[in-house]
């Protein structure tokens, strides 16, 4: 086991440099000079020449690339081009509330997606089964700022209740995280629903039922169990979206998290906060895909790590 853990942490270098690679290249792409906005719209070139000497944009472009690599594995970002903060201290601020966030939608859409998947799966082809797939098809189909709108119209500007915005209490969490785990419910709840009637009709479960076991024993012990080896991919796909792909939720909540500063970060050509945040989520994507592996293991001893 830790022979195996040692070899996928040693690759996830070569994921992360080409990761690092694709931003910094893209970063470079776009149009624009980032010197000019930071000196501002009157600014004159002996001031512009200045801050992109400061900032190292007049060096050679791989020499930026190796510059801010070697700084990165010391944690050492640069300082925000907009902020004029250290990157590290602008995620040492952003990422808990992401964190927050990507964790209450990830338990909002397990619970959900795998209750109404066992649920539709339990009773296939039957009325209920076809709604949960009616709602679940809605979910995935469904853009996520629409959603939060019409949440917002519905709770807090229709019944009075939640806040529309802003990070604080309990009931700041729950618009944001129902809005942003909704999606993932809905994929969770297909891909379980289609685990479970595959395992459901194998003979090992048919054998089960033969002995007089209880539906539920059949269902929870034997049946979902299995079935939980495709979904559990899915479970950690979906959490390392939730990570990263939280800027419009964040962006229709004012949810101070990193995808908000990557937003504003893009818009303004801060290249230090948009390449370090991309290498930092793109890290614990790997790291959540590192752990499904695990989990692997852990529901079915027969998976072989070497």
């Amino acid at each position: 086991m830790i022979a195996y853990v040692a070899r996928r942490l040693l690759s996830v270098i070569p994921v992360l440099l080409g990761v690092s690679v694709l931003v910094f290249s893209v970063m470079q792409l776009i149009p624009g000079d980032p010197a000019e906005m930071v000196a501002g719209e009157n600014a004159s070139e002996e001031d512009i020449a200045n801050i992109r000497r400061q900032l190292g944009l007049d060096r050679p472009v791989h020499e930026q690339y190796f510059s801010f690599i070697g700084n990165a594995i010391k944690l050492d970002f640069g300082t925000s081009t907009r902020s004029k903060r250290p990157v590290i201290d602008e995620l040492k601020q952003r990422l808990p509330a992401t964190a927050e966030l990507a964790v209450a939608s990830m338990a909002f859409a397990a619970v959900t997606g795998l209750s109404i998947g066992i649920f539709a799966a339990t009773r296939p082809n039957s009325i209920w089964d076809n709604l949960v797939m009616l709602l679940a098809i809605s979910g995935v189909s469904m853009p996520t700022f629409w959603m939060g709108i019409m949440l917002i119209l519905l709770f807090p500007v229709t019944l009075g209740v939640l806040p529309t915005s802003g990070r604080g209490g309990l009931e700041h969490l729950v618009l944001p995280a129902l809005t942003l785990g909704s999606t993932s419910a809905a994929i969770i709840a297909r891909q379980t629903r289609s685990a479970m009637l595959e395992v459901m009709g194998l003979d090992y479960i048919r054998t089960a039922r033969a002995k007089g076991l209880a539906e539920g024993v059949v269902i929870w012990r034997h049946a979902l169990r299995n079935a939980m080896i495709t979904t559990i991919t899915i479970l950690g796909l979906q959490f390392g979206f939730l990570l990263g792909g939280a800027a419009i939720t964040e962006t229709v909540f004012a949810w101070p998290g990193v995808g908000r500063l990557v937003v504003d970060a893009i818009k303004f050509r801060d290249f230090p906060v948009v390449q370090a945040t991309v290498l930092v989520l793109a890290t614990m994507f790997v790291i959540v895909n590192l752990i499904v592996d695990m989990l692997y293991v852990a529901l079915d001893p027969r998976i072989e790590v070497g």
